[in-house]
């Protein structure tokens, strides 16, 4: 088992959908924010919650 994680050992294709998905994750769960204060439904709901853990594990660098 390696030690640590090194994003440069992903492929190029694979670091730049992270890169990517890094800058519009924030943007989108603002807008299911909005839209799951607006109109409550658990859809929204669930779908927020796996927006901000995807937030929080680009944050710490897990993903």
């Amino acid at each position: 088992m390696r030690r640590g994680y090194n994003p440069y050992l992903l492929p190029p294709w694979l670091r730049r959908c992270r890169f990517y998905g890094k800058m519009i994750i924030i943007p989108i769960s603002c807008f299911q924010l909005i839209r799951l204060l607006i109109i409550p439904t658990t859809g929204d709901f669930l779908l927020f919650c796996c927006l901000c853990g995807c937030c929080f594990l680009f944050h710490k660098n897990i993903i």
